[in-house]
């Protein structure tokens, strides 16, 4: 039998988000080339399946910070687990098509219970502060998606099969750690069954949030897909787009503990603040960026907010939500995250058809402006309130 603990630990917090990250990210980049260049199926079944991923993941948050607060956080995990590592082993036999494509969405649901029900479990360490309980999973997500990127890109040379069983094994571990580690006895006050749902003092202000990382992804998104064809056409070539994404990663994975131990001189919303704002104003960049010297330093600035800004928002959102709804709003704020995910390349591929580059990067720029605004106005007026009740 499995020893029982009041919490998990950090060290496990951090190895079950990165070997999470790792094997998504050995998905992602792959699902287009293997369906184009292999299946001969068309970019629009490729994107279609895509989203249907990302649906999946979306329903998968939801489902996590459910299962989280009304049953067994342990299980929950287990299972979510499960519905990723079954498929996975199944494509390694069986990865024709419509196959491969069936599977993808059985993988994005069970990603998205995990990467809420691991989010869960962070936010109810109470040894360490939640801010640098969550700072240190956003350095596992990043470190995750850096090792899973550079596997597909050296394995998928060597056949799609070797892809799918090193992914396979990344959920085999991620399993081992989730029974070593998360069969925990949450507390009481933490996670409660017995009493009805707490609503949080906050929610409106925890719904805001969720908006502007909807947005905030939704543009981040673009990197990921418009941005290289943007890149490609003004000259620059694929392979030094490719090299943005490792000084990103790089910037995270060295930088992020620095910036956490100046962020933790600020107050928390103070620093999302900055970082995000730092992050938006990157886009602003983009509009007149034309040669790959202006790409990099935009990149340089875009990071530099993203890991100023991001990793404290599940823990404000934590911070804000009631003791026995924690699943409930880190599952809202993963689905945030995940529809943007889904939203942001349709949105830019119709804007780019039907306007220009130039005014999407001035659209988004613009939509997370208002976001933040509305963010820092609410949190405002909440704090205006708290000093006359004082």
């Amino acid at each position: 039998m499995w020893k029982t603990k009041q919490e998990v630990s950090l060290l496990g917090i951090l190895a079950a988000t990165l070997l999470l990250n790792a094997a998504a990210a050995c998905m992602w980049p792959l699902t287009t080339v293997y369906m184009h260049n292999q299946l001969h199926q068309s970019l629009t079944l490729a994107g279609i399946a895509l989203l249907g991923m990302s649906l999946c993941m979306i329903l998968g948050n939801w489902l996590g910070g459910w299962l989280f607060d009304h049953w067994s956080p342990f299980k929950s995990a287990l299972i979510g687990t499960m519905c990723s590592f079954i498929p996975m082993v199944t494509l390694i036999f069986f990865h024709g098509w419509p196959v491969f494509g069936i599977l993808l969405l059985f993988i994005g649901l069970g990603d998205g219970i995990v990467m809420t029900v691991v989010n869960s479990f962070a936010a109810n360490v109470k040894s360490i502060a939640s801010r640098k309980v969550f700072n240190y999973l956003y350095i596992g997500m990043n470190l995750g998606v850096v090792i899973g990127t550079l596997t597909v890109g050296y394995l998928m040379d060597h056949g799609v099969v070797l892809v799918f069983i090193v992914a396979s094994l990344f959920y085999l571990v991620l399993l081992v750690i989730l029974l070593a580690d998360f069969n925990v006895q949450l507390t009481k006050s933490a996670h409660t069954r017995e009493q009805g749902p707490v609503k949080p003092a906050h929610i409106k202000l925890i719904w805001l949030i969720a908006a502007m990382v909807f947005c905030l992804y939704l543009s981040y998104t673009l990197w990921e897909s418009v941005i290289s064809v943007h890149m490609v056409n003004l000259g620059i070539s694929f392979e030094k787009y490719s090299l943005l994404w490792t000084l990103n990663g790089l910037m995270i994975v060295f930088g992020q503990p620095l910036a956490n131990r100046i962020g933790a001189n600020f107050k928390m919303s103070h620093q999302i603040f900055a970082g995000t704002l730092v992050f938006i104003l990157s886009f602003l960049l983009l509009v007149f960026d034309r040669t790959y010297t202006m790409f990099v330093v935009t990149m340089v600035i875009l990071t530099l907010g993203e890991m100023t800004g991001f990793p404290g928002m599940p823990a404000w959102i934590d911070s804000l939500a009631g003791d026995n709804d924690k699943g409930k709003f880190q599952g809202i704020y993963n689905m945030a995250i995940s529809f943007g995910r889904a939203i942001g390349p349709l949105y830019g591929g119709l804007l780019i058809e039907y306007s220009s580059y130039q005014m999407l990067f001035w659209s988004v720029t613009i939509l997370m402006l208002i976001s933040l605004g509305a963010v820092m106005l609410h949190n405002r007026q909440i704090q205006r309130r708290r000093i006359k009740q004082n």
